[in-house]
């Protein structure tokens, strides 16, 4: 598996994207680098160190991962979280600000003095918090409302893609439900994926078996509205079959630097069965990924993706996701993220041994084709720990037991990330989402990482926990 991320810069000079490998190999000697000259927010100084004081917006088990990492960074200094949990408040300061409240984060923002904001959440990302955090003078980690586009539009998207030439599946877009149902039928193949256009926590997504899963589909985003306005436009596009590859990657809008690659488990049952969910597990890196497959995914979509945000004048800055089929004829793009996966997140970061603060200064200053991006030769594997009735109706406010000021104690390769987690008033610990915990495991081989992560669930309890057993279990096969 390639490690030591390679990266490429696009050059400009015909306005066509050619790839030619940018700085790599060899330390990049430490550097300060000094985030938003023009900004009025003063640097914190501790000693003659100068430590920036950062914000990150969100408040689960992806932003309790990249509190984690950003923590390694000797550049840092105090760290918040908003609206944060009851275990990421173990990590950092939390504040209670809804993170699609733009206008009180960022007077927050402003009242606190940060030096640099993480924006992890989808929402805020496509509501234009970057935007209106730079217009106060913070520099912030994440693309501007327009490129945001890349997720919080799927017709964007697609249009994109096709325009571009970057393989994905077959589709069409509609606002009309019956046009839908006329097109699914004229095409006559199943199973059919139907896609709401907006942001629907990752749940926007139906697969159809046959044409009355069809019909029940597109009344469910398209009339009863599901998903809210997210429904009112659908894509439509063919099912495609092949490993599916998570490849999350560090861009500044013209170099982009790959990440290990990973495997998610979005079914809630063993055996890839029941309903759909946020993941409930991962695996990285993903042993379909290869080294041949990485360099044709460069190539055929990294390299144009980054090179067609910038053509479309909204280049992207930030963490920009690839959900990946290896299909008989290729990678194809089954959908973007413009921010860190989850849980992705939670085996990618424990396996980076560069300095995230300084990675994502670079993306926001345009400097990351000078900037160090170095993953472990190791693996990694998160199993969720969710709360019984998940992804549907659950119970909050169980106790949960095994943890110490929210850690496994005496686990150096253990990390226990909270995605659903509150803290009473007497010190309790307790469950507050779907979703849980997070536990991540890191060791030399994937076989290794997965025995651990799941000694250390057997540590764990609380009433009604559900957790999947065969997390792993698909990478294990492909690797024989």
């Amino acid at each position: 598996i390639v490690r030591h991320s390679g990266s490429f810069l696009l050059g400009h000079e015909s306005g066509h994207s050619i790839a030619r490998p940018a700085a790599c190999g060899g330390r990049v000697p430490p550097q300060r680098t000094v985030l938003g000259e023009t900004s009025a927010v003063p640097m914190h100084r501790e000693g003659a160190i100068m430590k920036k004081k950062i914000l990150v917006v969100g408040g689960g088990g992806r932003e309790h991962a990249i509190i984690k990492a950003l923590k390694k960074s000797p550049d840092c200094g105090e760290i918040w979280c908003a609206p944060g949990n009851g275990g990421i408040s173990y990590d950092a300061k939390c504040k209670n600000i809804k993170s699609t409240d733009v206008d009180t984060m960022v007077g927050f923002a402003v009242e606190e003095k940060f030096d640099y904001v993480v924006v992890a959440q989808d929402d805020p990302l496509a509501l234009g918090m970057v935007d209106a955090l730079a217009a106060v003078g913070i520099p912030a980690f994440g693309p501007d409302k327009a490129a945001a586009r890349i997720e919080a539009s799927k017709v964007f998207s697609k249009d994109l893609m096709k325009k571009y030439g970057i393989p994905t599946a077959k589709y069409e877009t509609f606002d009309d439900p019956a046009k839908v149902m006329e097109y699914i039928k004229a095409e006559g193949k199943y199973p059919v994926v139907i896609k709401a256009d907006g942001l629907a926590l990752g749940k926007g997504v139906l697969i159809c078996e046959n044409e009355q899963q069809a019909a029940d589909g597109v009344k469910e985003i398209m009339l009863d509205k599901k998903f809210g306005a997210s429904g009112n436009h659908v894509v439509v596009e063919e099912f495609l079959t092949g490993p599916e590859v998570s490849v999350l990657s560090f861009t500044d809008g013209k170099v982009v630097k790959p990440m290990v690659s990973s495997m998610d488990h979005k079914r809630a049952n063993d055996h890839d069965t029941g309903l759909n969910t946020g993941g409930m597990g991962t695996v990285a890196p993903n042993p379909y990924y290869t080294p041949a497959v990485a360099e044709r995914c460069m190539q055929e979509i990294f390299l144009p993706t980054v090179a067609a945000m910038q053509a479309e004048g909204c280049p992207f800055k930030g963490c920009l996701y690839f959900g990946l089929m290896l299909t008989p004829d290729g990678p194809k793009v089954i959908e973007y993220n413009c921010r860190f996966g989850d849980p992705e997140t939670q085996v990618v970061l424990p396996l980076l041994e560069s300095d995230l603060l300084k990675i994502m200064a670079a993306c926001t200053e345009g400097t990351l084709a000078d900037t160090e991006v170095k993953f472990s030769e190791g693996a990694a594997c998160c199993v969720i720990l969710a709360s019984g009735g998940y992804p549907v109706s659950y119970e909050k406010g169980k106790p949960i037991s095994g943890l110490t000021n929210g850690q496994l104690e005496g686990e150096s390769s253990i990390t226990v990330y909270h995605s659903g987690t509150a803290l009473r008033e007497d010190g309790t610990l307790v469950t507050n989402g779907g979703r849980v915990l997070g536990v991540t495991a890191t060791a030399d081989t994937l076989p290794e990482a997965l025995k651990k992560a799941y000694a250390a669930t057997e540590s764990i309890h609380f009433d009604k926990l559900h957790k999947r057993s065969d997390i792993g279990a698909r990478a294990l096969a492909a690797m024989q």
